[in-house]
């Protein structure tokens, strides 16, 4: 190990986690609503990996709009697919969005789901370069607006684009969150060292709607039987954890959201799976019940 944040805990050794309702399996969908800034302040970083389709410049019409669209067109198709289904979801929510759409959060407030801390902008990363009083001021900025747009304190985070530092968890932590979805390393929960309790919960990049399709290009008909064959697995193995990442501004679009449909068909409806947000995964794992 080349940190302290967590121990070594290989999964062989340690026994299937029980889950409510007799469930083999906890499933949770993590919804990301992001304000991708039209010309971000100087000294700001973004995931060099989403750039405009000529290259990189600014203002990035292209790249805004394409997100500005899930704000305004996509998320509604794919609120319209959850509530099919059945699902409710984590919302990892940008501060700077969760001000500018309040339309979305009152939609999201009504059907129950969690609002997660998710940084201020889909353009401002979380990063080493910033020194610790500026991070810590950034995740406390970021809390406390969602709480004023929302009426709840978050009682996770998930670092726009997984972006931390080497200071994060225990800031986290400091800042009085139960959990952390930055650490795709496991499919269970697990403590991690930071200085007061903090839980990682994996929300596995390896089936996140972005991640397959715009920077892997699975093809699009692929998606539905590739959710499907990581659902299955885990359920079969028991004890394990699935997070379903969704973008509006991806998932959302016209030619894609019969996919979604799709693989919820596929996996929404099994026998023995639990299927919560974070905090009540993280609550259960922690304290065998479910918050208040």
């Amino acid at each position: 190990m080349d940190h302290s944040h967590y121990a070594y805990s290989p999964i062989a050794s340690r026994a299937p986690l029980a889950w409510p309702e007799g469930g083999r399996m906890a499933f949770w969908v993590m919804l990301h609503v992001e304000h991708w800034e039209l010309q971000p302040p100087e000294g700001s970083h973004r995931d060099p990996r989403f750039m405009g389709d000529y290259g990189s410049f600014e203002p990035d019409y292209g790249s805004w709009g394409q997100r500005e669209y899930g704000n305004r067109v996509g998320v509604f198709r794919v609120l319209e697919a959850l509530d099919r289904h059945g699902v409710r979801a984590s919302v990892a929510l940008n501060s700077s969005a969760a001000e500018r759409y309040p339309q979305l959060v009152r939609e999201f407030s009504a059907r129950g789901y969690e609002f997660v801390g998710h940084g201020s902008h889909a353009t401002r990363m979380l990063t080493s370069r910033m020194s610790e009083d500026e991070e810590r001021a950034f995740i406390v900025e970021a809390l406390d607006a969602l709480e004023r747009a929302t009426g709840a304190r978050p009682r996770g985070w998930l670092g726009q684009d997984y972006g931390e530092s080497q200071h994060t968890p225990r800031l986290l932590a400091e800042a009085g969150l139960d959990y952390v979805a930055d650490w795709p390393n496991d499919d269970q929960p697990y403590p991690m060292r930071a200085g007061r309790p903090l839980i990682s919960l994996p929300a596995q990049p390896e089936w996140d709607d972005v991640q397959l399709l715009w920077l892997r290009r699975l093809p699009m008909s692929r998606y539905p039987a590739l959710i499907e064959e990581a659902f299955d697995a885990l359920h079969a193995e028991g004890g394990r954890v699935f997070c379903l990442g969704l973008h509006p501004w991806m998932i959302g679009q016209a030619h894609r959201v019969k996919y979604l449909h799709a693989a919820l068909e596929r996996i929404c409806g099994r026998a023995q799976v639990w299927q919560a947000t974070g905090a009540e995964i993280v609550h259960w794992y922690r304290d065998g019940r479910l918050p208040r």
